[in-house]
């Protein structure tokens, strides 16, 4: 007789093999992945075998009281995760997961850039084969950061996030929310660490505000100088406001003049410093070098920039772009360390300057 909702029932089909499914109608989480998280887990552990017939989508509906179209949702979750196999007319079985990557990693970023994507690669390259990695993008918001751990939380070993949200207090009390559903010991923010948000979970992070003073200090020790430093930036960045406090306390400290822009001065000066917040290759750092070519001055003799945030190109742009910048491949090299050593730990990440022609 079918299973009453919120009991244990196995599943069987022709063999020995039982995997206790608790179905609870009441339970937050949706009934195909109260369906999916223990089935992966034990194909995953071994506790069913590869080549297990699974019962029919009608069988386990009826076994477990649900609708047939929760099961086949279920099923076909796990066919795409590549946890089960289908046959025609024969059935699902699972599928022989003796030679994949043991880990499953799921990697939120907020959005794909160049940035993210050296993040990623030394990331990748550091876990090897030892893993297998699934990406998706929450554009900066909850509710899609909600939608994604309604659908995979429970179906991955890891859980890597970029929490960038908008900074109001609202919005980070939900995303707190959100973050606090992932187990700590599966958790890693990369790219910051949100403030008040606490626990055992990993981070790989920069400090906007502190590390552009020291990045600047940077450029100071290594007989550099700012008399005056013009800064370009928009005023919809997102850390914005946090960055340019740590200029202004630069500035103080250093008894540097600074000035803030929204776009490119129709005067520039022969010894201006300009430091463009924007990505390197812009419109607002084109038109700068633009301007400055107008009106004949030479970039890093007459006017130095620096760019904030640090890629490959950057050595070919404007004939080497000098920047202050996180080092993102050591962020991905750093998480993927904390993975393979299961140790989790919260690290600020190196941020420096790299001095090229333009500086």
């Amino acid at each position: 007789s079918p299973a009453a909702p919120g009991t244990i029932s196995p599943i069987t089909k022709n063999t020995a093999t039982m995997i206790p499914l608790k179905i609870d109608p009441a339970a937050k989480t949706p009934l195909y992945k109260q369906i999916t998280a223990p089935i992966e887990r034990s194909a995953r552990d071994g506790s069913l075998p590869a080549g297990t017939q699974l019962p029919s989508m009608n069988e386990l509906a009826a076994e477990l009281d649900i609708s047939k179209e929760t099961v086949k949702k279920a099923y076909g979750f796990l066919v795409e995760r590549g946890i089960i196999i289908p046959k025609q007319g024969k059935g699902f079985y699972v599928a022989d997961l003796s030679s994949r990557a043991h880990m499953q990693v799921l990697v939120i970023f907020d959005r794909f850039s160049v940035y993210k994507q050296e993040m990623f690669n030394a990331f990748s390259d550091a876990l090897g084969p030892a893993a297998e990695i699934t990406i998706v993008n929450h554009n900066q918001s909850v509710d899609l950061l909600g939608y994604y751990l309604d659908t995979y939380l429970d179906s991955f070993d890891w859980y890597v996030v970029a929490p960038h949200f908008p900074l109001d207090a609202v919005s980070q009390e939900r995303m707190a929310a959100q973050l606090k559903r992932i187990p700590a010991r599966k958790l890693i923010l990369i790219d910051h660490l949100p403030e008040g948000l606490s626990g055992s979970f990993g981070a790989v992070y920069q400090d906007f505000e502190s590390d552009i003073y020291g990045g600047l200090l940077q450029g100071l020790e290594d007989g550099g100088k700012f008399e005056q430093l013009r800064v370009i930036t928009l005023p919809t960045s997102l850390y914005g406001a946090r960055i340019r406090r740590g200029i202004e306390y630069f500035a103080r400290d250093k008894h540097v003049a600074v000035e803030f822009l929204t776009g490119s001065p129709e005067e520039i000066l022969t010894g201006d410093t300009f430091l463009v917040l924007n990505s390197q290759l812009d419109a607002g750092l084109v038109d700068l070098a633009r301007k400055i070519g107008e009106k004949g001055l030479d970039i890093g003799k007459d006017v130095r920039i620096i760019s904030y945030n640090e890629y490959g190109m950057n050595e070919l742009v404007l004939g080497g772009l000098t920047t202050v910048s996180t080092d993102f491949p050591e962020m991905g090299r750093l998480a993927a360390r904390m993975i393979l050593s299961r140790s989790l730990s919260k690290l600020h990440c190196p941020f420096r300057m790299t001095r090229r022609k333009t500086f």
